[in-house]
């Protein structure tokens, strides 16, 4: 009997979406700061009202999230409840990891900062949003020193945190740090006599075998006519083209050509010679080969060859973390993140000119480091600290920001960015009547650009337009009475092929509409599109 289903996580409520309303954006040009012409983004409110607003224009476009949510740890924090009931929280990070995964560029990462509370949930969590195949590592963090921060009451000391790292797709590649490297490791030459014992074709490529006396392997000082030495075992059998090749047509062969013998292959490689040298076996019982790579031909041509470093697992960022107090000039007790930290994410896992974003902004470490590094940032915070904490830690650093990580990146200042927030809902409840209608705080050019979001139209008025959603699709939003005459008049600047959706208050009835024109009313035909009376916090 075929069984069906798949791995996952539940949880009270999972199923139970809601349609979330695209809120608008709305600049507060008193708080926005610096170059007016920046396009990084300050957001005051709930973070996922936020994402839901940004989705529409930044979708594919974010290279690195890096966020630090509340950990559930039961503990009460100064500036966010951290006591959310477990569900609760595994809901309130799903409906925000979506949102984040949408925004991400295909090339792009996600960085989660989280201790062990709910640390294996969320790892889960993000294996079904991502795909378990888009795991690349979990980097472990020391935050403290047991000895400085020791409480009697508790059992076990809490020192280290975690980053789950997740990449959007396998064209996703981190960036590795490269060290100088000379010729030291090409120390190997090898000489053969003239003729081989037999020659044979494996795989389409000619092949000599030489049998032990035939053949010396000899060491030298390294230089670029020499070889360098490799098992041909474990993950290089996959990973390379020498490696296939010796286990697709040599694993086994000494048992047909004996041990010790050294296989001539003609054809493979990478480097100045037309050949490459693999080893079989040299004792009964023994299965592993090796083979002998030249200097690959990109790096004959240059003057100093570099090697890239696999990125660590493990960061003592203890005494970091016991410093940052004032980094900034701002504090945020029991959350603040050293620039540090963020500095290491940001050199692996984004460029120069990169958007970057951060939902749970904190104290602001990231935009700081974000801003400091030459990347475009977007982060997002609740409550009163996006003005003190936030705004007041950007604030400096435009202005020239000495702490932190300025002095090792030539940090000056300079830069800007735009501060938003976000509107109320477009519909509300009537205090009569039991109908919705436009929010009076809303502008009318607010309500045209907030159903424009919300058909998933970019907003760009032209003429008789307020947006479009392809070449082909446009959409006008009117307060007039539309009737067929109405209509005609504003098809009149559509080009063939091209469709128009119209919002109304009021229309004709009955009217017999062109094929390429769609009519919807406001505010009925909003209701079924999103929810407006969510209020969510986060």
């Amino acid at each position: 009997m075929e069984k069906k289903g798949k791995l996952e996580l539940t949880w009270v409520g999972k199923y139970e979406e809601e349609k979330l309303e695209p809120r608008i954006l709305i600049e507060d040009n008193q708080n926005s700061y610096g170059d007016p012409d920046a396009e990084n983004m300050l957001i005051h409110g709930d973070n996922l009202l936020a994402l839901k607003a940004l989705e529409r224009d930044y979708a594919g476009k974010i290279k690195c999230v890096y966020i630090d949510p509340p950990y559930n740890t039961g503990s009460a924090f100064e500036y966010y409840d951290d006591n959310l009931e477990h569900s609760i929280w595994l809901e309130m990070m799903r409906e925000r990891l979506v949102l984040l995964h949408k925004l991400l560029d295909d090339e792009g990462f996600l960085c989660c900062h989280i201790d062990d509370s709910e640390g294996a949930y969320l790892k889960v969590l993000l294996d079904e949003i991502f795909g378990r195949q888009n795991y690349l590592t979990t980097i472990y963090v020391r935050v403290r020193y047991p000895e400085k921060t020791l409480k009697q009451d508790m059992a076990f000391h809490k020192e280290i945190e975690q980053i789950h790292v997740y990449r959007k797709s396998n064209s996703a590649q981190p960036i590795l740090d490269k060290v100088s490297s000379g010729f030291e490791k090409f120390i190997y030459k090898i000489e053969t006599e003239n003729t081989p014992s037999k020659i044979v074709e494996l795989g389409g490529k000619k092949v000599e075998i030489f049998e032990k006396g035939q053949y010396k392997i000899l060491e030298e000082e390294g230089s670029e006519y020499g070889l360098k030495e490799i098992w041909a075992s474990g993950t290089i059998l996959d990973g390379n083209s020498s490696g296939r090749f010796f286990r697709d047509y040599l694993t086994g062969r000494y048992e047909e050509d004996g041990l010790g013998v050294l296989y001539k292959v003609y054809g493979i490689g990478d480097d100045r010679y037309a050949y490459r040298y693999f080893t079989g076996p040299n004792r009964t019982g023994a299965t592993k080969g090796k083979y002998y790579q030249g200097v690959p031909i990109e790096n004959l041509n240059q003057k100093n060859m570099t090697k890239e470093l696999p990125i660590n697992g493990f960061f003592d960022f203890a005494a970091n973390f016991g410093n940052c107090r004032h980094e900034g000039g701002v504090e945020f007790r029991g959350g603040k993140k050293p620039e540090i930290l963020l500095k290491m994410l940001y050199t692996h896992f984004s460029k120069p000119g990169d958007w970057v974003i951060d939902s749970f902004l904190g104290s602001g470490s990231s935009a700081a480091v974000a801003h400091k590094m030459g990347r475009k940032w977007i982060g997002v915070e609740l409550g009163e600290h996006a003005y003190s904490l936030c705004k007041k830690r950007i604030d400096s650093v435009i202005d020239g920001d000495q702490t932190g990580i300025s002095k090792e990146v030539g940090w000056q200042g300079g830069g800007g960015y735009k501060f938003y927030e976000l509107a109320e809902p477009l519909l509300v409840k009537n205090k009569v009547l039991p109908i919705y209608q436009i929010n009076p705080s809303y502008t009318w050019n607010m309500v045209c650009e907030a159903i424009c979001k919300i058909e998933g139209f970019t907003y760009e008025p032209s003429g008789e337009f307020q947006g479009y959603s392809s070449e082909n699709r446009f959409i006008h939003v009117t307060e007039e009475f539309v009737n067929t005459k109405y209509v005609m008049s504003v098809m009149k600047t559509l080009g063939e092929k091209q469709s128009l959706l119209i919002y109304c208050k009021k229309n004709q009835a009955d009217m017999i509409l062109p094929e390429n024109v769609e009519l919807k009313k406001i505010p009925n035909d909003l209701l079924d599109k999103c929810n407006f009376e969510s209020e969510v916090q986060g």
